[in-house]
């Protein structure tokens, strides 16, 4: 007698026939790109340096604030501020007018004022007398604080608070004159640094145009596997007992007649008619060589109106009840 075994059964899933050469293709072209390694960094420079009008300013700017230029006005406006906070100014600048001042004194008592006196005098008391000389010395004495100290005492007191006035404010302007050259130079600096910014959008539109480029090969092909890739498949393998041999179904006579399915009529005797299951004959019998009696159908009526629901291992006619 021949023993049990086992059955064996694969399930396989491929892709679609068509889509097999795609998918081929793009696994060949995927193993190239990795073979081939990843692109290389941008080769460019990546940074703008200064404009040649930033370098200007700064160098103009560390000229002037490091040369002599800067420390003389500096010192000037010092100096400037020192004399205006003094009070001091030059008498011998205003000499042509005290000069005038005096001559204009001196005329004034030698063709108008101490005529008139003598007269007065010869007039009223001839001979003239002390009382006349006091008048006298009153009128040169009035004539000088009226045409020549007061003037001069105006004017000194003038020319002190201009002098103060002019060296205070020229204190005050050295500052933005100092500082008028910086703001050119900054100005310089301010159209370098646009020039600059634009020089840095340039090389980051390359380093874009560069890094597209370098990928676009990865890109594409990552865009053709979305388009053909769908289930790629697979195989799955399942083993299950098998059906033993006519020696074995006959020891286990009374199992195989519900489980296994054993209905060949061959092996049946004491065979009676017990009705019908989902329109099919069910009878009573008992396997040849056994006492039990067991219930079911005849393979052979099965295999007429069901031969896909029977099946025959080693000669004997077995019934798949599960698909009845």
């Amino acid at each position: 007698m021949c023993g049990g075994g086992t059955q064996v059964s694969t399930s396989t899933t491929e892709p679609w026939e068509e889509q097999i050469p795609y998918l081929t293709s793009g696994f060949e072209e995927a193993q190239r790109l990795y073979n081939r390694g990843a692109p290389a960094y941008y080769p460019g420079e990546t940074l703008a340096g200064f404009d040649p009008m930033q370098k200007a300013g700064q160098q103009a700017t560390l000229g002037y604030a490091m040369g002599p230029r800067a420390a003389g006005q500096q010192a000037a406006a010092e100096a400037s501020l020192v004399q205006g906070l003094s009070g001091k100014i030059d008498p011998s600048a205003y000499n042509p007018m005290v000069n005038a001042l005096s001559s204009n004194v001196i005329s004034n008592l030698q063709g108008k004022i101490l005529p008139g006196i003598r007269q007065q005098q010869v007039m009223y008391q001839p001979g003239g007398s002390s009382r006349g000389a006091l008048e006298q010395n009153k009128a040169v004495t009035n004539a000088v604080t009226q045409g020549m100290t007061k003037p001069l005492a105006d004017m000194y007191t003038n020319a002190y608070t201009q002098a103060q006035n002019r060296a205070l404010q020229s204190g005050q302007l050295y500052p933005s004159i100092m500082a008028a050259p910086l703001n050119m130079y900054g100005a310089m600096g301010d159209v370098g640094a646009q020039r600059r910014a634009m020089t840095q959008s340039t090389i980051d539109r390359d380093m874009d145009r560069y890094q597209y480029q370098a990928t676009a090969p990865q890109q594409q092909l990552a865009n053709y596997m979305k388009m053909v890739t769908g289930n790629y498949g697979g195989t799955t393998t399942q083993t299950s007992p098998g059906p033993s041999g006519l020696d074995q179904a006959a020891k286990v006579v009374g199992i195989m007649g519900t489980i296994a399915g054993m209905s060949d009529a061959r092996m049946k005797e004491n065979i009676e008619f017990d009705g019908t299951w989902k329109g099919h004959n069910v009878y009573t019998y008992n396997f040849k060589g056994s006492n039990t009696r067991s219930r079911g159908v005849m393979a052979q009526e099965i295999e007429i109106t069901r031969p896909d629901a029977v099946m025959e291992i080693e000669g004997i006619k077995h019934v798949n009840y599960g698909i009845l």
